[in-house]
């Protein structure tokens, strides 16, 4: 595709520089149409159309080695024939883990939209960056609509925000943004004379926070995390008890991080009782919904985020329950007073010029830390049109109906065992082989039990039937998580998990 054609060096005009002929493009166009034409027929019949299949494997499981030789991982000189670069697609989709397949149950993410595949095709051949209008017109228009709609179900009457790559970026903007409302000068004397700068987080937060303290040069050992009750939930008395134990160390809180949704056990922190203490304190509040967020679509289960609008920044993420396609994730800030670019923005002359013809307020690339930045709203936004908020709604509703369904079938299934009740799409078990149910409990017993999950997890992955999460968490030994989000799972899927779960441990 991209070499000199012999006719080139033979034309009487043709002009050298440095050796490189410069008349006409350089790339075979009609090479490559035929290229990306046959490409996505292997898509659409590989991937696609395979989908909802589940006589399917969800992953063609090879050890790292062996696959290294499968896939000719080499980059040479020359470059490979389209044969081969066909051959080489067909490959990596068939040693690529199918994450729309039915039972794929293993991450905070899955299934596939059809809109919102579409959307990513669209961007990916325009190829955008959402930081200006006069680049981005179609995309920032989008971003602005999509974000004005997520304010609502949030609850706040005005408010701002940005779409960023991933919910630990988005909690890591919101813990720089409280941080830089709590002391505005450190946007340009840095860290140097701040007081020990102090905020909270629950047990169960995740594991972001850390990394966000961290980066930011705030120090983990500078997250008080809070203790959690027996369902995951932060407890309100703990919190106030660690404030006031920061401030009399004569340290300085500025926020507290509550969860919406916990990566494991899928708690919901009580949002109300926390923002009394916020607002009693001076407090920041930053609510981490990437995972819960998506709640706020169901009239039925919004419940959980209660006392959501208190908050002064929410992390949430589209692309998890409501499938928008990773990475589709935004941060929503209360504040409309342009807080976000007063924090971020550094003012380039050469992309925000403020002469330019056009409103430029609409240049929105000066609120994130990004330069180059992707138009991860759209996704959204048109697997939203198709939808509407209804088909939204349905999906939540749906995938916790389906929660509740496999919750009530473990209950009934001799050797299978829940931690807890389920309150969201987790549900958190331990398989019991037959081995072990008469055996009392205690530390050999838990040890034993331990032991269970990651064989029967290793014996699905190579057998391809499914994959589920596991394991330990807070002094609990090895047990699984079943996340449920995509519309293609159906109560029979639920049947096959217990069923095959079954036949794989028989011997265990």
């Amino acid at each position: 595709v991209g070499t000199y054609k012999p006719e080139m060096l033979q034309k009487k005009n043709a002009v050298l520089v440095d050796g490189v002929v410069l008349n006409g493009p350089i790339t075979d166009s009609k090479a490559g149409e035929k290229f990306v034409e046959e490409a996505c027929k292997i898509i659409m019949e590989e991937v696609i159309q395979k989908a909802n299949d589940v006589t399917e494997k969800v992953c063609e499981w090879r050890a790292p080695e062996t696959l290294k030789t499968i896939l000719d991982l080499e980059m040479r000189d020359a470059g490979e024939s389209h044969q081969k670069l066909l051959q080489l697609c067909q490959d990596v989709i068939q040693y690529s883990v199918k994450t729309s397949h039915p039972r794929f149950f293993n991450q905070l993410y899955a299934g596939m939209d059809y809109y919102s595949l579409v959307a990513r095709f669209i961007t990916e051949a325009l190829n955008p960056s959402v930081y200006t209008y006069e680049v981005s017109p179609v995309f920032l228009l989008v971003e602005e609509a999509v974000i004005k709609k997520m304010i609502e179900f949030i609850g706040w009457k005005e408010g701002d925000g940005i779409f960023n790559p991933g919910g630990s970026v988005s909690n890591i903007y919101a813990m720089n943004l409280a941080r830089y409302k709590f002391c505005p000068e450190i946007k340009e004397k840095g860290l140097s004379g701040l007081p020990r700068l102090v905020l909270f987080a629950s047990e169960e937060c995740h594991y972001s926070m850390k990394k966000a303290a961290s980066f930011l040069g705030i120090g983990t050992e500078n997250i008080y995390f809070i203790k959690t009750d027996e369902r995951g939930k932060m407890i309100p008395e703990e919190l106030e008890k660690q404030v006031q134990r920061a401030r009399k160390e004569g340290s300085a809180p500025f926020l507290v991080c509550a969860t919406a949704g916990t990566t494991v056990l899928g708690a919901f922190d009580p949002l109300d009782k926390i923002a009394n203490i916020c607002e009693k304190h001076g407090l920041w509040l930053h609510v981490d919904a990437s995972w819960g967020g998506s709640a706020l679509i169901s009239k039925k289960h919004c419940k959980l985020l209660h006392g959501i609008h208190r908050a002064d920044s929410v992390a949430w993420n589209p692309h998890k329950m409501l499938m928008a396609g990773i990475q589709c994730c935004a941060l929503l800030v209360k504040d409309n007073s342009g807080l976000l670019k007063k924090c971020y923005s550094a003012k380039a002359a050469y992309l925000f010029q403020q002469d330019k013809f056009y409103d430029v307020s609409y240049d929105t690339g000066d609120k994130s830390i990004q330069c180059s930045r992707r138009p991860d709203a759209f996704k959204f936004w048109l697997m939203w049109k198709a939808l509407g908020t209804a088909g939204l709604e349905e999906r939540v509703n749906r995938a916790l109906a389906l929660a509740r369904y496999l919750a009530e079938e473990i209950k009934k299934r001799e050797g299978f065992q829940l931690l807890l009740e389920p309150e969201y799409a987790n549900v958190c078990f331990w398989y019991i082989p037959p081995s072990l149910r008469k055996m009392e409990e205690g530390p050999e017993f838990r040890q034993k039990l331990h032991l269970v999950a990651p064989i029967i997890k290793e014996r699905m992955m190579k057998k391809g039937s499914m994959m589920l999460g596991y394991q330990p968490h807070q002094g609990k030994v090895n047990f699984f998580r079943q996340v449920i989000i995509s519309p293609q799972v159906s109560r029979e899927d639920m049947d096959f998990l217990l069923d095959e779960i079954e036949r794989l441990a028989k011997d265990l």
